[in-house]
C-alpha cells in the first residue's frame, strides 16, 4: 500500500518528505506535493518527517480522507517529479501552528 498525500500539505509544501524518498514517487503543483503510487515503494521514510502529519499509507489512511487516493493518482501523472528539498510556501509556519504542529 503507497503512501498518499492530504489536504494538510495543501498551501504548506514542505518538501522534508521529499528529501527522505530513495525511489522519487513525489510530484508537486504550486500548492504541495502528491505521492505516484506506482512507484511509491511503501517504504514510510516520509511519513515521520513530515511536519503538518500530511501523509498516510493508504491502508491507514481515516476515513474522511479517502478522496486523497483519487486526487494523488491524478494529480502524480500530470505534474513533474520533484527531487530533493524546496523552501516551503510562504505562510507555511503559521498553516502548520493553525494546525496544532
Amino acid at each position: 500500500m503507497p503512501a498518499i498525500v492530504t489536504d494538510n500539505c495543501n498551501n504548506c509544501r514542505f518538501t522534508e518528505c521529499v528529501s527522505v524518498c530513495p525511489v522519487e514517487c513525489f510530484h508537486a503543483d504550486e500548492t504541495m506535493v502528491y505521492v505516484d503510487r506506482d512507484t511509491c515503494i511503501d517504504c514510510c521514510a516520509c511519513i515521520p518527517v513530515c511536519p503538518v502529519q500530511a501523509i498516510y499509507m493508504e491502508a491507514e489512511l481515516p476515513a474522511d480522507k479517502s478522496d486523497w487516493i483519487s486526487i494523488n493518482t491524478e494529480k502524480a501523472s500530470q505534474y513533474p517529479v520533484i527531487t530533493g528539498r524546496h523552501d516551503a510556501l510562504p505562510g507555511a509556519d503559521e498553516k502548520r501552528a493553525s494546525l496544532g504542529f
